[in-house]
């Protein structure tokens, strides 16, 4: 069984605040729906303005009611995304998660001198991010009852290949990114335990109904829908802080 699949009742997040990083995708497509869903207040960001304008109002058109909102943050600018963090904190009186869904892949046959190339890339898009992210919301994180630090990982961090060296090394370092945000809020609970949890959810790979339709005889095996993404992040919520954080949570099997 995976580390997710447990009987649980639908996760409430009523009067939560859920800020989400790379919302414009299919992955956070399908969080923002949940979220909403679960009765989070979600402010969802992207650096493509159309596809986050559609994502963001295809959740309030399916949960009429939800608070859902958009923005445009560059979030390899650390005072950028200082910035949105604290407009969140203001407009909304607290932050009780950041879901880091910033995606991207390079890859090739070999480990060969492109390789390089695709670090220059990856190290921003994968790393940098983390790590401004973590910065700017980690003290609205602590101050929260439940605050959530979620990183989105791939297994193949956990075995590189010679062609995937790149994507993986750059999973691997914002892996151990998230991990050392996991144990500051360890140290920061103390003999409470921790107030906000960071953990890593570990995919194979991601699989949303597009790609089946471009493909339909494929089968994907071991790739998690977007939806049982969206349904493992809401989930986070009803597990004990203590439990969930510095945690790698695997919705594949592992390698």
């Amino acid at each position: 069984m995976n580390d997710t699949q447990h009987s649980a009742p639908p996760q409430s997040l009523e009067g939560a605040v859920v800020a989400v990083a790379g919302a414009a995708g299919p992955a956070g497509r399908a969080t923002l729906l949940r979220l909403a869903e679960a009765g989070a207040t979600v402010i969802g960001a992207d650096a493509d303005v159309e596809r986050l304008a559609e994502a963001v109002d295809a959740a309030r058109y399916a949960h009429g009611g939800a608070t859902v909102i958009g923005e445009t943050i560059d979030l390899l600018d650390l005072h950028a995304t200082q910035d949105w963090a604290a407009r969140v904190q203001k407009d909304f009186g607290r932050i009780d998660g950041l879901v880091h869904l910033v995606g991207g892949w390079r890859g090739g046959k070999d480990l060969t001198d492109a390789a390089l190339q695709d670090w220059d890339l990856l190290e921003k898009l994968l790393i940098r991010t983390v790590q401004n992210t973590s910065l700017a919301f980690r003290p609205a994180l602590e101050r929260s009852d439940r605050g959530r630090y979620l990183l989105i990982s791939a297994a193949g961090a956990s075995r590189p290949t010679a062609g995937n060296a790149a994507y993986a090394a750059a999973k691997a370092a914002a892996e151990a990114w998230t991990l050392a945000l996991g144990d500051a809020f360890r140290k920061a609970g103390g003999d409470e335990g921790p107030r906000a949890a960071a953990a890593i959810l570990v995919v194979k790979a991601l699989v949303h109904d597009a790609m089946r339709a471009e493909r339909p005889n494929a089968k994907f095996a071991g790739f998690t829908d977007v939806t049982d993404l969206a349904q493992a992040i809401v989930e986070t919520w009803g597990r004990p802080t203590r439990e969930v954080n510095g945690n790698r949570l695997w919705l594949t099997e592992k390698p």
